[in-house]
């Protein structure tokens, strides 16, 4: 009997952690896998593209985890530079495009995983698709990016948007000298937090020199006479720019998925059920940027583009499509960035999210360090929590300070998996040592503070 083919669309983490575990099950008699890649990467991390841009790190290649020459020494077809550009549901067949040569062929499949991943925003203006004008979102836009730089008439940068992207890439530009610029349509940076929380971030980036302009939603891009970006043109004003980098944020990239009539969700992604199975196919899997997950908090389906969430989601659906077993419960949101010297860290839900899903809540915020007070290097740290009214169920954590505030996040994290309330979280027996916390944690101050906001709330 001839081999099962698996097709997989898609070379990066979610796309080849599948075919690569699909592998670990079925050798090359029992499934035929063949993977298409249209760029020229496989297997990279996306989220260290402004670390590389920023000089943290040294070369290109630093982010490639494995190579195509070593996904192909495991019996993978891997066809780079070839991109899917239809998906024949009914007739189990892909067609594909050799980018390098024009040439088109369809391939049959048995299985398929769609891993298409996600897309810069780019909005439809004026100027959006003038050279110096950048969305950072794969190795060959980061490598286009840092040879931009490099041809810059002079030394302004525009970031437009301040989330994750946008902040990082800001401290990147300014390591490589420029003047910095930041356009942010919301009332502070990173929209991923209230924006009480937001402000600090905001004069964080102030501090370093950075400038942040809130309510500025962009109109357009000015060119010059050569065609390249001059400026960045608001309804408040216009800045001058020698190279622009838009860090709006990510849709999924669910294109070839809408053509073929497979099911998306209310934020474009694709939807599954537990296994990753797309809803109503049996033999079509879909993981990474370019899916819906369920929001365990929350109790919906939101989009978070995130590397653990791509890896997670391959390994279960090479385990799924290569006759195992493994599901994906769902996620609450956990998330963590920084700017020089600030860590930002955000889990479950922002005071807007949980009205959204008609949730009452309390909200407590305290003020602490990362180590004993008087352990030389303490740095400030302020903690946010968020619990549900009568109930004391967490519902988020929001944490912006120094040193090692960031992954303090996920003690929240945790707590939110297990349904955990405020109260159940202050008894947590956290590691405590003066070089490590104060005698009370952050966040279990933040705890405390938030089981008497709980009990004010219900008198």
């Amino acid at each position: 009997m001839a081999a099962e083919r698996l097709v997989v669309i898609g070379g990066d983490a979610a796309g080849m952690s599948a075919a690569s575990q699909a592998r670990r099950l079925k050798g090359p008699d029992e499934m035929g896998i063949i993977a298409f890649e249209r760029g020229h990467f496989t297997s990279y991390s996306a989220c260290g593209i402004p670390y590389w841009v920023g000089g943290d790190v040294e070369q290109r290649d630093d982010l490639v985890a494995r190579t195509p020459e070593e996904h192909r020494a495991r019996a993978i077809d891997l066809r780079m530079r070839t991109e899917v550009t239809e998906i024949d549901v009914a007739g189990q067949r892909v067609r594909a495009l050799d980018r390098e040569t024009g040439e088109t062929y369809w391939t049959g499949f048995d299985k398929l995983v769609i891993a298409t991943g996600a897309r810069p925003v780019r909005p439809a203006l004026p100027g959006m698709d003038a050279a110096g004008v950048h969305g950072v979102q794969t190795l060959d836009d980061g490598q286009a990016l840092l040879d931009s730089l490099d041809r810059a008439p002079g030394r302004r940068a525009v970031v437009v948007g301040a989330g994750y992207i946008g902040v990082e890439m800001a401290e990147a530009l300014l390591k490589h000298g420029f003047e910095v610029t930041v356009l942010n349509r919301g009332e502070q940076p990173m929209a991923t937090l209230d924006p009480d929380m937001g402000r600090l971030v905001h004069d964080a980036m102030d501090g370093l020199g950075i400038t942040t302009v809130n309510r500025a939603g962009v109109s357009k891009i000015i060119t010059g006479a050569d065609g390249r970006v001059a400026a960045v043109a608001t309804e408040e004003g216009t800045y001058p720019a020698d190279v622009v980098v838009l860090g709006i944020g990510v849709e999924p990239e669910t294109t070839l998925a809408r053509a073929a009539g497979l099911p998306v969700g209310p934020h474009g992604g694709l939807l599954t059920d537990l296994s990753m199975r797309v809803v109503g196919h049996d033999n079509i899997w879909a993981g990474g940027d370019c899916v819906e997950v369920l929001d365990l908090v929350a109790g919906r389906t939101r989009h978070i583009a995130l590397g653990t969430h791509a890896n997670k989601h391959g390994q279960i659906i090479g385990s799924n499509a290569g006759g195992g077993y493994g599901t994906f419960p769902g996620v609450v949101g956990t998330a963590v960035s920084k700017v020089c010297d600030l860590e930002i860290a955000r889990t479950g839900l922002r005071e807007k999210d949980a009205r959204a899903v008609g949730l009452r809540f309390v909200t407590a915020t305290i003020e602490s360090t990362g180590r004993a007070g008087y352990y030389p290097g303490a740095q400030p740290m302020t903690v946010k929590m968020l619990a549900e009214y009568r109930t004391g169920r967490l519902l988020g954590v929001q944490i912006v300070g120094r040193d090692g505030a960031a992954k303090r996040v996920d003690i929240a994290a945790v707590a939110l998996t297990a349904g955990m309330t405020v109260e159940q979280m202050t008894a947590l027996d956290l590691g405590y040592a003066p070089p490590f916390s104060p005698v009370w944690d952050p966040v279990l101050v933040a705890a405390r503070k938030t089981v008497q906001a709980v009990r004010a709330a219900g008198v």
